[in-house]
């Protein structure tokens, strides 16, 4: 199989390989697996691919990133990589869309109008030395081999496959030139991963092969049966999202930007431990500096600063103030306590109002969205 893998790989990219072809061998790799050398080895391909980043010598140590593996309410990316950049860190994020009941970082962040996500790589490397982040698309020359794996196994029932999956998000992030990267895992109700032994299995793949990549690699376990924060939808999460930022968002959401983001900083050297790095993005989150940094990076990719200059400018920017929005208000009909949030339905609804897509060329409605008016 070892010497298989990278002629596969070739294949796949070159276009030698038909998608019967490529399909036959992405079911070997399903019903049968890969060892952990072989995992590294198919991840180092697809990394190869491609083009691969690389960045100054003086600083290529503070290049860090975080990648969930998609839960609801999950916008923990959009306040998380300007408050590492505020405190020091460069975080060239490259992220994904939505697909299923999961909400993407990509969709949330094209609610704001003008927002582009598609920097080549010289811009890319421009903001993040200038700005120190960037939230972005995969650009076409980047792991190419993992564009056309996915496609193809996403219409033949072929993702749920540790080694695929782990070669998956390993090439992308690899590819950016990380030096280290958080992986956090959602696990419950409405996570892919619906166990914690499936999560840890998961998390063993990932720790392993990403320090075969020579790429420091944590693995966080988040539950995920209910929303993180309270909103839920495209706008709504970015508002949300600059709440945290101004130090007024939920509990929930702060606690997982702090956390990864501590680690996040440990990591790039710039704090000695986990706690301290938590602090540090803490006071972020309330002195304003996370907020500019957002700023800056949303003004680079071509937002107009002036939606930032007020709440009424903010919220007419992202479409919630418009008198055509429909706003209903969902009351319990007698008085008792919330003893659960089933989160997978209520993303599943909020997709079929609009907010999700079944199909990766379905458009969205950024507004559409809900907002939960408790915790547990």
């Amino acid at each position: 199989m070892t010497s298989e893998i990278q002629q596969a790989v070739d294949g796949i990219v070159d276009g030698s390989l038909s998608d019967k072809q490529v399909e036959d061998w992405l079911r070997t790799v399903f019903e049968n697996g890969l060892s952990d050398a072989q995992t590294v080895e198919l991840t180092h391909a697809m990394v190869h691919s491609g083009t691969v980043l690389d960045w100054p010598k003086e600083w290529a140590h503070l290049v860090v990133d975080k990648h969930s593996t998609g839960g609801v309410g999950d916008k923990v990316s959009l306040p998380l990589a300007p408050a590492v950049a505020a405190c020091g860190g460069k975080v060239p994020m490259i992220s994904g869309r939505g697909l299923g009941h999961t909400g993407g970082t990509l969709d949330k962040l094209e609610s704001i109008p003008g927002y582009n996500v598609s920097l080549s790589n010289d811009e890319l490397r421009t903001q993040i030395e200038n700005h120190g982040c960037a939230i972005v698309g995969q650009t076409i020359d980047i792991a190419p081999a993992d564009k056309r794996m996915y496609a193809i196994r996403d219409v033949t029932g072929l993702i749920a496959s540790i080694p695929l999956v782990t070669g998956s998000i390993l090439s992308k992030k690899a590819a950016a030139g990380l030096s280290a990267l958080v992986m956090d895992i959602k696990v419950g109700s409405a996570a892919f991963m619906k166990n914690e032994a499936d999560a840890r299995e998961l998390a063993a793949s990932m720790t392993s092969t990403g320090e075969g990549l020579g790429m420091n690699t944590t693995v966080t376990l988040t539950e995920m049966n209910s929303p993180i924060g309270f909103a839920i939808g495209n706008a709504l999460e970015v508002l949300e999202s600059i709440e945290t930022l101004r130090g007024n968002g939920p509990a929930d959401l702060e606690e997982l930007v702090c956390v990864q983001g501590g680690i996040m900083l440990t990591a790039a050297g710039i704090c000695d431990n986990h706690d301290e790095g938590a602090h540090m993005i803490h006071d972020s989150l309330h002195d304003g500096t996370a907020m500019k940094k957002f700023v800056d990076m949303c003004v680079c990719q071509g937002v107009d600063k002036a939606i930032f200059e007020s709440e009424n400018s903010l919220l007419k920017a992202l479409g919630l103030l418009s008198t055509t929005l429909q706003t209903t208000e969902v009351c319990a009909s007698e008085e008792g306590y919330v003893c659960d949030i089933n989160a997978l339905r209520l993303a599943k609804i909020s997709s079929d109002l609009g907010a999700g897509r079944k199909h990766i060329d379905d458009q969205l409605d950024m507004q559409v969205g809900m907002i939960i008016d408790t915790h547990i």
